[in-house]
């Protein structure tokens, strides 16, 4: 074995020193389906060459706690690696005679090969040997046409071809197993930050993340040609954005005794000055930005207090863009009004045009409908909104994006 393994060391490094220019590209894609076969019976003799040597325990008295430790040290491995090495030999050396021939015949590679094993042993235990020994000859054909992840998806319905006796039963087997899975796992975890902000991990079940997914992704879609946004600011936008539309609806159950609520707590002439920074009920603070901006949503809750820490008022109904004003506006805006925006009218916030801090008043004159992307670019950007001769929003862009600044308007919400 070792000579044999000496020479085929030495023509393999031959064929490296070969200029590869100087190969026609027929010979090219000769040699290269001859490397990847070569690769897949190295990787035979090499597992072969482990669960001997597991068996015999070298490993241990060489000094090294377990087999995949000396691989470790041995070849360089990580610590996983040299793990997966082992536990893939020794399925190997307990899968049938099939699928060993088939890695050693070069047809298979290692992954195609943890599927067959995998997918062998289900059968067994399900529909017994003489449909353990069909499903073999059925994977390794389709593992010479696809690949592991495939080949994985398909041999989810192997029963269908082996044993369509009890496959319908085993597949309904296989279907609550994995719906208990999903229930025992599913969860949620909330880390605080030490600057406030919130990491989410967590796993949902498959309705949760129907539900999700339905709720979500058509926020996720760039808003136009200027959306800088990375997908993942863009997720993090849209559950902002469903969370602020469940606060809207006013029909969470109560917190404490008071509706589900966020309350912004400020003072009033820092709020007016622009100046004041601000604390959630959670006791985190917020930029000046960030509270004149929340301050424009019927969901927010501002408590202003004056100097003495008097509160001065708390959500004064006449500023909340509600009921009727809120109907008016959704039927002249349609949807968020910056342009480009397709953002229906559930998904947006009322904004005074002027803000109420600066004196502006609660009218239909002084609102629009923006989605919170929008909303948030229209606090920290230099974008201007103006009512239109015939009453409808449009935008005065800046000088850097456009020096004309020609008014612009969304036309996606039109009527006509």
């Amino acid at each position: 074995m070792i000579e044999a393994l000496e020479q085929a060391e030495a023509a393999v490094a031959a064929c490296f020193d070969t200029a590869a220019w100087a190969v026609s590209e027929r010979d090219l894609v000769a040699a290269l389906d001859a490397t990847h076969r070569i690769e897949h019976r190295l990787a035979a003799v090499k597992l072969t060459l482990v669960r001997e040597l597991d068996g015999r325990g070298t490993a241990t008295a060489q000094g090294a706690s377990s087999t995949a430790v000396w691989l470790r040290d041995r070849l360089r491995l990580g610590v996983g690696a040299a793990r997966r090495l082992v536990e893939l030999a020794a399925a190997l050396d307990a899968a049938p005679a099939g699928v060993r021939d088939a890695l050693a015949g070069g047809t298979v590679d290692l992954e195609q090969v943890r599927v067959i094993a995998g997918t062998v042993e289900t059968v067994h235990a399900s529909a017994g040997a003489e449909a353990a020994d069909k499903a073999v000859g059925v994977l390794v054909e389709w593992a010479t046409q696809f690949d592991a992840t495939l080949l994985r998806k398909l041999s989810t319905r192997i029963l269908d071809h082996v044993a369509p006796d009890v496959a319908e039963a085993a597949a309904e087997a296989a279907l609550r197993a994995q719906e208990s899975r999903a229930v025992r796992d599913r969860h949620v975890t909330i880390s605080e930050q030490s600057d406030g902000r919130l990491r989410l991990a967590g796993i949902l079940d498959t309705e949760a993340a129907a539900a999700l997914r339905a709720a979500i992704d058509p926020l996720t879609a760039p808003t136009g040609p200027d959306d800088t946004r990375t997908p993942g600011q863009r997720r993090h936008d849209a559950i902002a954005d469903v969370c602020r539309l469940a606060l809207r609806t006013g029909e969470l159950p109560e917190n404490g005794g008071d509706l589900a609520q966020v309350v912004v707590t400020t003072s009033y002439d820092g709020l007016t000055r622009q100046l004041g920074t601000g604390a959630l009920d959670t006791g985190l603070q917020l930029t000046p930005e960030a509270v004149r901006r929340l301050a424009c949503d019927a969901s927010i809750l501002p408590a202003v207090l004056t100097g003495a820490g008097q509160v001065l008022d708390v959500g004064r109904q006449r500023r909340l863009i509600a009921g009727p004003l809120r109907r008016a506006l959704v039927l002249r805006d349609r949807g968020c009004v910056f342009p480009g925006c397709d953002r229906p009218p559930r998904w947006c916030d009322g904004h005074h045009i002027r803000h109420w801090a600066d004196g502006g008043d609660t009218s239909l004159a002084n609102a629009v409908l923006l989605c919170g992307h929008h909303h948030r670019h229209l606090h920290h950007s230099d974008w201007t909104i103006q009512l239109g001769g015939d009453g409808h929003p449009e935008f005065i862009p800046p000088a850097w994006l456009d020096p004309t600044q020609v008014p612009r308007r969304n036309h996606y919400h039109r009527r006509t």
